[in-house]
């Protein structure tokens, strides 16, 4: 049988048995409810801060 030849009688049975008692409950630890943040600067002042830091990031790469 050459490279990338298809032989029906080599695929046979492909029943996997598989053991549920030891598989991993990926809902075990779902949790419900909300998140909330609170920031210690105003919305302006983080902007200006970004600003700052896309300027530093412009310096860097020109030197």
């Amino acid at each position: 049988m050459g490279f990338g030849s298809y032989d029906e009688s080599e695929q046979g049975d492909q029943t996997v048995e598989t053991d549920t008692d030891g598989a991993v409950n990926v809902h075990e630890n779902d949790h419900d409810g909300s998140v909330e943040f609170e920031f210690g600067e105003s919305e302006e002042s983080l902007l200006d801060r970004l600003a700052e830091m896309k300027s530093d990031a412009d310096d860097a790469e020109r030197e």
